[in-house]
């Protein structure tokens, strides 16, 4: 179903055509005449405009190039009389996508038309989502007795329309818990959008939330969507939302009660159609304590909490856990005949796991890549270049290791991976840009 705008001087095929779309499910507005429909889309966003060529004042044509100005990814039906059909197509070379010749036939032909070309927006909005698809990712419980009431309360309150708030240590599996929650859905069809909240600048994060119309500010080319048009009839997932500056939870607030935002130097209000799952280590009750955090936007977000327990307290998912990760990491890296043997699934088993499953997946990267044969040891399981592996007995435990230990080594190798590009370093450690700063600081790595 689509935001559709009708713009025609004649009352009576502006009604008809109300009338036979609105039937169809489709949320309608009506204009008759160019300037009203100019205000219009100034006001909100339209998925199709559907508009006479000729009209008194503006022309339909002048019309739709100034309403793709607006908005780039309007899609356009024109109208057009018996003998104009020339201009017709000269608006289908400007990218409008189809034309109707008047009279027009019956309600099925403009019905038909109409959800071609609403289907066409939904196709290309796809491909601009098409970036954000990751790898597959793995199951979020095998079976441990700790996650069933987590999975079904998760499973309970996916049916409802209901807010997430996701908790956690970092790496215990937020972002698949919410992928969950949205396969489980209704809006299962829909598009999961995610961003993390940590990751960019607080600017940088505007901008891809609400996207930007061009001008808006420098280097603003064109116009662009946010992931909140993104991610319409789907599911939007915010991590770390803990690290959002004050400025942002007054906006997202506002998005939260309102259901609509504009872009960067827009005055269009778009609605917006999601569900809303938000994510965090931290604890966001002692933050409004304190007053970093809005506490009306907690309890916005706030609706139905789950807490995710680490994976220290989850030994049945352990194993099968670190094979499905195994397996992923030998694809990328091209050993897909890895696999993991006895001394090292012991030592899996062993090992507290801190850093929940980004600890167990960067170990298992390292260890396929010192990896010389098919199978991965427990020695390979250890930190490079502090210890050698080779002058470590296999049997080691991995438990002896801190967890200081294990992280300052995958921080320094991250940085080494990178050429000392910190951003992508973080990026490749799946922590904010922010946190990496504090851990530098903090292990005293310059």
């Amino acid at each position: 179903m689509g935001r559709i705008l009708i713009v025609d001087d004649e009352d009576g095929i502006r009604d008809f055509m109300v009338e036979v779309l609105e039937t169809a499910g489709h949320q309608l507005t009506a204009a008759p005449d160019g300037e009203s429909a100019l205000r219009e889309l100034g006001r909100t966003s339209f998925d199709l405009m559907i508009t006479d060529l000729k009209m008194p004042g503006m022309s339909g044509l002048t019309l739709f190039e100034r309403a793709r100005t607006l908005d780039p990814n309007l899609e356009v039906i024109v109208l057009t009389a018996h003998g104009s059909v020339d201009v017709a197509v000269r608006a289908m070379k400007l990218g409008a996508f189809d034309f109707l010749q008047k009279p027009i036939s019956g309600p099925e032909q403009l019905r038909l038309l109409a959800a071609r070309a609403l289907e066409r927006r939904t196709l290309l909005a796809m491909q601009e989502r098409a970036s954000l698809t990751e790898l597959e990712q793995p199951a979020l419980s095998y079976g441990d007795p700790s996650m069933t009431p987590v999975v079904e309360a998760l499973k309970k309150v996916a049916a409802t329309p209901a807010t997430v708030l996701l908790l956690g240590e970092s790496g215990t599996g937020k972002e698949l818990a919410a992928r969950a929650v949205h396969q489980w859905s209704e809006r299962a069809a829909g598009p999961f959008v995610a961003i993390n909240c940590a990751a960019l600048s607080e600017h940088l994060l505007e901008s891809e939330l609400f996207g930007h119309e061009k001008g808006a500010f420098t280097g603003a080319s064109g116009q662009r969507r946010g992931r909140l048009e993104l991610a319409a009839g789907g599911t939007f997932f915010l991590d770390e939302i803990g690290e959002l500056k004050p400025e942002l939870q007054a906006k997202l607030l506002r998005v939260l009660q309102e259901r609509s935002f504009e872009r960067i130097g827009g005055g269009r209000t778009i609605p917006v159609d999601v569900r809303f799952i938000a994510a965090t280590n931290k604890s966001l009750e002692a933050m409004v304590a304190t007053g970093a955090f809005r506490e009306d936007l907690y309890h916005r977000i706030a609706v139905f909490p789950v807490e995710l327990p680490p994976l220290r307290e989850r030994r049945e998912d352990l194993l099968p856990l670190a094979r499905h990760l195994l397996a992923r990491v030998g694809a990328e890296l091209g050993k897909r005949e890895l696999e993991l043997g006895a001394d090292a699934e012991a030592a899996i088993l062993a090992a507290e796991w801190r850093g929940n499953v980004r600890e167990l997946l960067n170990a298992l990267e390292r260890a396929a890549i010192v990896c010389e044969g098919t199978q991965i040891l427990a020695e390979h399981l250890l930190p490079v270049g502090r210890r050698s592996p080779s002058a470590q007995p296999a049997s080691r435990p991995v438990e002896n290791q801190t967890l200081d230990d294990l992280e300052r080594t995958a921080i320094e190798q991250a940085l080494v991976a990178v050429q000392g590009n910190r951003r992508l370093a973080a990026e490749r450690l799946g922590i904010g840009l922010r946190t990496l700063y504090e851990k530098l600081k903090r292990y005293g790595i310059g």
